[in-house]
């Protein structure tokens, strides 16, 4: 079992940044990856990027790309998203999910709350 609960999200202006933060109960951590998905009020969940277990692959989204970066500490825990460059089209609830590497969230058994990031013009 895997708990999972996002932090570090509030409102910034455009062209801002935030880090959000993932942090996870659990000793088998490390076995799986963690994606970070997004979703806008009335759309479905989207990918945002992926980071295996040992931290060694990752994976962006075309729209995020250069901008964001994903990163973990396997001794804390801890996932984390580093947004830089905010748009006001990243404003969504951001969820961390752990499974399986990939870019479906149909390959991620383990969900958080989620965490509001606004990003105004």
């Amino acid at each position: 079992q895997v708990q999972l609960v996002e932090s570090g999200g509030g409102l910034v202006q455009a062209g801002g940044s935030l880090r959000l933060s993932c942090a996870a109960s659990g000793r088998t951590f490390s076995g799986y990856a963690v994606a970070w998905f997004r979703q806008a009020p009335g759309k479905e969940h989207e990918f945002v990027a992926t980071i295996s277990g040992s931290g060694g692959r990752t994976y962006y989204a075309n729209s995020v790309k250069g901008r964001f970066t994903i990163s973990r500490d396997n001794a804390k825990n801890t996932v984390y998203l580093q947004m830089d460059s905010l748009k006001p089209d990243d404003t969504a609830v951001y969820y961390c999910a752990a499974g399986a590497y990939g870019s479906s969230p149909r390959e991620y058994g383990y969900w958080g709350q989620g965490t509001q990031v606004t990003v105004s013009s």
